[in-house]
């Protein structure tokens, strides 16, 4: 009886186990509460989440095929691969963001005055100051940032209600944002935001024709509570190699300024109006609104032939007498010969329609 007794006990407790082990997955499939809120009113609710500390784990899932690897190899990963996410947030300009892969772990630590990024498997650390032009980087993959800038100029006849869903263990209410502007490459992009706070706690973004996301990032675990400032700083530890990142921006003021004279960019573009970049140099023309945006930017003779052969041999590359785009997802690409002017890369969230017009203005060509 004594054996039959022991049996059972431990029959109870491999249920138990059974039972703990499965609890996240029961939570994630319960349904979710919806609330009565108007699409405007719940974006007016994100982009009022900006003061929301949180810290918790993300993933991301991009599906950009970007051509220019070679030129931009971490870009193209960031956007283009799985990405595991730990973050810790304490505001727009002091937060942690630790990318985790295969090949390591990179922490990126955010300050008012620039950013740390530490490699762990070649203790170096890199720092850079704030900058108008930058590469996306990991903090720009994070749920709240990217869903609170993707509906940041969201007019309110592009917005819907789409119902709610559980993310993270909480209830999140459900916003669709369909661009308006006829050139835009992207369907639409839904954020699911957290029915207490605002935050953005999942986000896809959609091309044109497309069923599967172009990309598509969402918290997995969740901690609405501001992260102790220990956390989040950095300073680089004893025996640690220590560089100066290079500004991104500087090859394009480097070609900028043997390329078009401030007045030579047009006011507008593939039926876009051109758009203030502060700081940006005046040959840097950046077009559109919301999620819809096309960037022209003078490209330096070493790097055009290498993202031309890049393009060019693109397997969906379109050819024809303006030159070759091909389009990532959402994301178009073209690098155009301007006569006297020098060379331009376009690249946006336009369709290659647009990106074609975009060329012929700027070349004096047909359209």
């Amino acid at each position: 009886m004594s054996g039959h007794g022991r049996g059972r006990r431990w029959a109870v407790v491999a249920a138990l186990v059974a039972v703990l082990c499965a609890l996240p997955a029961v939570v994630a499939a319960l349904p979710a509460d919806d609330a009565d809120v108007a699409a405007a009113d719940l974006r007016d609710a994100v982009l009022a989440s900006g003061g929301v500390g949180f810290s918790g784990y993300a993933v991301s899932a991009g599906g950009l095929s970007l051509p220019v690897s070679d030129q931009l190899p971490a870009v193209a990963d960031l956007l283009s691969d799985r990405v595991q996410l730990r973050v810790w947030w304490r505001g727009e300009d002091e937060h942690r963001v630790d990318v985790v892969g295969a090949a390591g772990e990179t922490g990126v630590h955010t300050d008012p005055a620039g950013t740390w990024t530490w490699e762990y498997e070649s203790a170096t650390a890199e720092r850079t100051g704030p900058a108008p032009l930058t590469l996306p980087a990991p903090p720009d993959l994070v749920p709240a940032s990217l869903g609170r800038r993707l509906l940041s100029e969201a007019g309110d006849d592009e917005l819907a209600r789409i119902g709610a869903r559980r993310v993270a263990g909480r209830d999140a209410l459900g916003l669709r944002l369909v661009p308006a502007a006829a050139a835009s490459s992207v369907a639409r992009v839904d954020v699911w935001a957290d029915a207490a706070t605002g935050l953005p706690l999942a986000v896809e973004v959609l091309a044109e024709g497309a069923t599967m996301p172009a990309l598509d990032t969402r918290f997995l675990d969740l901690d609405l509570a501001v992260p102790p400032a220990g956390v989040v700083a950095f300073d680089p530890p004893p025996g640690a190699r220590v560089r100066q990142g290079a500004d991104p921006g500087g090859l394009l003021r480097e070609a900028a300024d043997r390329a078009l004279s401030p007045g030579r960019l047009p006011a507008e573009l593939a039926g876009l109006p051109r758009r203030t970049l502060e700081g940006a140099p005046e040959a840097v023309g950046l077009y559109g609104r919301g999620v819809t945006l096309l960037a022209v930017a003078p490209v330096p003779g070493r790097l055009a032939a290498g993202v031309r052969s890049a393009l060019a041999a693109a397997p969906d590359a379109v050819r024809d007498e303006r030159g070759t785009r091909i389009a990532a997802g959402p994301l178009g690409l073209m690098l155009v010969d301007a006569p006297g002017a020098g060379t331009f890369l376009l690249t946006g969230t336009v369709d290659l329609d647009a990106l074609a017009d975009a060329a012929a203005a700027l070349t004096g060509a047909p359209s």
